[in-house]
């Protein structure tokens, strides 16, 4: 006999504004016991010393994570002149000081090398595995590890704020694998100095920004009052770039059973309209409710991945 789940069927996503010092397994924990969720999962991690944007998934919603690890991202973070630390945040061991401090233009003038595809050491404090091994553990045990350079993206990185000499406000949109502190430890050695990243705020992954924000504060009093469900998203909302297509009843039924359905010549002309090519991925609907992920070929769909959403 089954086992029975512990906690209640909830569906959706929590769009988390985490507050500073709280880790992401942390964040992930305190949702699902607000909620009293089966089933929890996030999509990236967000270090303790940031704050920001956190999706967590719920439920069926977990089935979406992988389909927001490619989302892009926003960053607004402060680079502190004048120290560099071994974490390249502010609560590493200064590893470096110096008088310099680059002005304005100068930083504007250096930034544009850092746009597009380019390549990037993470930082040795990063939660990348080495021999099976953490590198932010290894780096506090003191074994020195050579990162290999990764291939990432920046769509814009610029100057946002100045609030004195020491101090610098960047804010960068991002593609995945970029490394905020990375960045700020590779911009001041184009730049001659020292530094290191004193404020870090993540503002934006993929549908999920600040304008669609809850704070665990708000999901406390909305749990105290009964009303947690509103503090919840869709489970549809992660797959916003997917061109989606409706079915009939029968139809949602067969593709919930794992058969595939063919499509008529006008379903298959509006959907390769919203694709790259003639094959693809496709969210299905029936009644609004979202069936199942399916696999776009020779003019059938065959279902990827099934929603228990009824």
């Amino acid at each position: 006999m089954a086992r029975r789940k512990k906690g209640d069927i909830v569906n959706g996503w929590v769009c988390l504004d985490k507050p500073y010092e709280m880790g992401s397994t942390d964040a992930v924990t305190k949702v699902r016991r607000l909620f009293n969720a089966q089933k929890a999962g996030h999509a990236g991690t967000l270090d303790p010393l940031a704050s920001g944007i956190l999706p967590i998934a719920l439920g069926e919603a977990t089935k979406t994570v992988p389909f927001m690890m490619d989302a892009q991202k926003i960053y607004r973070f402060v680079i502190e002149w004048g120290t560099s630390t071994d974490s390249i945040d502010r609560e590493g061991t200064v590893i470096g000081t110096s008088d310099v401090r680059p002005t304005v233009e100068q930083v504007k003038a250096a930034l544009p090398q850092f746009v597009g595809e380019i390549d990037q050491v993470p930082p040795a404090f990063s939660a990348i595995r080495v021999n099976g091994e953490r590198a932010y553990d290894l780096a506090r045990e003191g074994v020195e590890v050579e990162l290999k350079s990764r291939r990432v993206t920046i769509h814009e990185v610029a100057v946002t704020d100045v609030p004195d000499a020491d101090h610098i406000e960047v804010t960068m949109r991002t593609g995945k694998g970029v490394y905020v502190r990375s960045l700020a430890r590779d911009l001041a050695a184009v730049l001659g100095a020292e530094g290191h990243v004193s404020v870090l705020r993540r503002e934006m992954v993929g549908p999920f920004s600040v304008q669609n924000a809850v704070t665990l504060d708000f999901l406390e009093d909305l749990a105290h009052k009964g009303r947690a469900s509103e503090g919840l998203l869709p489970v549809a909302t992660a797959l916003d770039d997917i061109p989606d297509l409706a079915v009939t009843e029968q139809e949602a039924l067969s593709l919930r059973q794992g058969r595939p359905i063919v499509l008529l010549p006008q379903q298959i002309e509006q959907l390769q309209s919203r694709l790259s090519s003639e094959e693809g991925l496709i969210s299905v609907y029936s009644d609004g409710t979202l069936v199942c992920l399916c696999n776009l070929k020779a003019g059938r769909l065959a279902p990827d991945r099934v929603f228990n959403l009824q």
